[in-house]
Parts: structure tokens; sequence; C-alpha cells
């Protein structure tokens, strides 16, 4: 079974490779919403401290969400996933993988950038350790999130913006988490009730967002 889902982290990781654009336009859109906040509203140390929680995390969302489009259209369209759901394989498995990858290649070189993003908004030490932990804990959520509204949009026309609006209801409960978190660490207050919330989430969807999707890839293939 590991096997199944490292083949398709491998190979999904080589594709990406290959597509190295597509990596670095959510980078890139990262970099570029983060950087421009300060430059609207201004130098001002306190302001810029509060709102940091806030705009990181948005800002790491939209990212995430921007890249949900190659999470299996590509595969798709050339027929692939076809191949793989006739496949002896378990889609389950199949689609962990395809996650997983997903995250490698979208999520987890957001959650090294935003610490050093987090510097430019005055954040504290404690404060932007707090926004890296809370970013690794959440935006694998928002991949198995965004994974099942990808399945289910797989083929429609116009899906980028329907799976826009499938998955940002679900994504909104680790924004106001995630952003909390950090924004009591700034404030000196704790943070342990947001990282339990976080991490329930967690849970949650690692136990139950692999089964959805392979059910939405299922039905989008029929």
């Amino acid at each position: 079974m590991l096997n199944v889902v490292w083949c398709v982290i491998r190979r999904d990781l080589k594709l990406a490779l290959r597509r190295r654009s597509d990596v670095l336009t959510t980078l890139f859109f990262f970099i570029v919403v983060v950087t421009l906040f300060p430059l609207g509203v201004g130098p001002e140390p306190e302001l810029l401290r509060t709102m940091a929680p806030g705009v990181l995390w948005v800002s790491a969302l939209l990212a995430s969400m921007l890249a949900l489009g190659r999470l299996f259209a590509p595969d798709f369209a050339d027929g692939t996933l076809e191949q793989m759901l006739l496949s002896a394989e378990p889609l389950l498995l199949i689609g962990c993988g395809k996650v997983l990858a997903h995250w490698l290649v979208s999520g987890l070189p957001l959650v090294l950038l935003a610490p050093l993003l987090g510097v430019q908004f005055g954040l504290p030490a404690s404060s932007v350790w707090v926004l890296f932990l809370t970013l690794l804990i959440g935006t694998p959520v928002l991949s198995l999130l965004g994974a099942i509204g990808a399945a289910l949009t797989l083929g429609v026309r116009g899906g980028g913006v329907l799976v826009a609006l499938l998955v940002l209801p679900l994504y909104i409960p680790v924004l106001i988490f995630g952003a909390g978190a950090v924004g009591a660490d700034v404030s000196g207050m704790g943070t342990s009730a947001h990282f339990l919330l976080l991490g329930s989430m967690l849970a949650g969807a690692v136990a139950l967002a692999p089964w959805a999707t392979a059910s939405a890839l299922r039905v989008a293939m029929e």
C-alpha cells in the first residue's frame, strides 16, 4: 500500500519539476499579495503587526486554492486518471498520493516562506514560530478539502470558479483558527485551544477527505 502512495508521489513530483512555472506561479502570487499590503496600508508597525496573521493566512489560502486546478485536471485531460481508475490499485491510495504530492509542491513552500514574510510585518519571534506551526498543520487540511472540490468539478466547464465556491466555506474554520492562533500570540494570549482545534480538523480531514475524494473521482469519471 505504501509503495502505491510513494509511486504516485514520485510521479507527480517529477511532473511538477517539469512544469516549474506552475509551481512558481503559486509562490509568486503568495509573495506579491503579502508584500502589497504593507505598501497599501502604510508603515505603521502596530497596524502591520495586528493585520499580519490575517494577511498571511488569507494569502496562503488563496495561493493554495490557485494550485487546485492542477491536482487532477492534467491527468483527466490526457486519460491517465482513467487508467488509474481501471487499475487494480485502490483509488483511495492513489488519491492520497496525489494530495500529498500536491501539498509538497504547493503547500510546503508556503509554510517555509511565510515566516520570512512575517518578519516584514514586525511579528515577534514567538509569533513567527506559531505562524509556521499553524500553516504546517493547516495547509494539509486545505489540500485535503480542496481535493474534494477539485474532484467534484473535474471536467466541468468553469470548474475553477465552481471549486472556489465549493471549498471556500470549508476553508473558513481553518482560516479563523489559524490566523486566530497567531493573533492570540501577538496579543499575549494562549494558543493551545487554537492548536487543538486545528489538530482535530487535520485528523478529521485525514480520516474522511480521501474517501470523499475517491467517491467524487468515480462519479466524475462515469
